[in-house]
């Protein structure tokens, strides 16, 4: 599984392999073992990948089928904000798992209803000075 996805993450961005090689500090031929199985990246050089690829180890090790994710380094101004309330022109994943339409809306109606109840708390809070 970790050699088809850092082959393809690799060929994603058009990148060679002495080019990805000299990225990650190693030997080009270190770096084309790792891709084709005769050998087997440490913990630290999968971490280096997922983090020269832009990606997750989970994805790397096939845990998860999505390979994006926000970087601890991407500030929120930078974020775009997606609404979501049509639920058909979007796809959302738990876990690498992407959701139904039914979870969709269920997901909508939950962030309300827990907004509504939060609203509801902090009213109460600031006018009767009492904890909900």
């Amino acid at each position: 599984m970790i050699l088809n996805r850092i082959i393809s993450l690799r060929k994603k961005k058009r990148w060679s392999l002495q080019y990805t090689a000299d990225r990650l500090g190693i030997a080009k031929s270190t770096y084309a073992g790792y891709e084709s199985g005769y050998r087997r990246p440490s913990l630290e050089s999968i971490k280096s990948m997922a983090d020269l690829f832009e990606t997750s180890i989970d994805y790397i090790l096939g845990r998860v089928e999505h390979s994006t994710f926000l970087p601890k380094e991407i500030s929120t101004e930078s974020v775009q904000f997606m609404e979501l309330t049509d639920p058909l022109n979007l796809e959302l994943a738990v876990d690498g798992i992407s959701l139904s339409e039914e979870e969709m809306i269920q997901f909508i109606a939950f962030i309300r209803a827990k907004r509504e109840l939060e609203g509801n708390c902090y009213k109460q809070y600031v006018t009767r000075d009492s904890l909900c």
